[in-house]
């Protein structure tokens, strides 16, 4: 996995100053122009097009909160793909809640109780990336110890952030006339 942070001269954190970052992406941006290359061997064109492609994706996931909380995760080897992460007994049940009721709503269109469905899951969101904020905004300052314990913590939340993304897309695609 190519560490973005490492190609931008920055920390790994939660929180990169963004003044640095779109710095970076503007000065990597015309230092691998392909234009800028235009003569050069066709092994020189192909190395400058994916370094540019590289400083591309490394400015959409460093610039976007969501994408770089996942990618750091990745990063830090607490996501692994086709992993099968269990939430937590408590989350889901209270999950199992507003699916019951997003159930109810299927079989009788109600578009009170589906605007309150949608604050309540607004205000679940609300209160896992307040958390998520709390929890990376001291990331930086912490020892290895602590880090890790905070990476596990996001995780969590990342995964419960997931499922209320699924919950929220099932409720536009089952509830689009109310």
């Amino acid at each position: 996995m190519t560490d973005y942070f490492k190609f931008y001269e920055l920390p790994v954190s939660f929180n990169p100053d963004q003044a640095v970052v779109k710095q970076q992406f503007y000065k990597f941006s015309k230092q691998f122009h392909p234009d800028f290359y235009i003569n050069e061997s066709e092994e020189k064109q192909a190395e400058v097009l994916e370094l540019s492609t590289l400083n591309n994706k490394a400015y959409q996931v460093l610039s976007d909160p969501h994408k770089r909380l996942q990618y750091i995760l990745e990063l830090k080897g607490q996501l692994v793909e086709g992993e099968n992460y269990v939430l937590p007994q408590s989350f889901l049940m209270e999950m199992m809640d507003v699916n019951e009721s997003l159930m109810d709503l299927q079989f009788d269109p109600d578009p009170v109780r589906l605007a309150s469905l949608k604050d309540e899951i607004a205000t679940i969101e609300k209160g896992i990336t307040d958390e998520i904020s709390g929890i990376t905004g001291s990331f930086d300052t912490q020892d290895i110890s602590t880090q890790q314990q905070a990476l596990t913590a996001i995780k969590d939340l990342y995964y419960r952030n997931k499922y209320l993304l699924r919950i929220r897309e099932s409720i536009n695609k089952s509830t689009p006339s109310l």
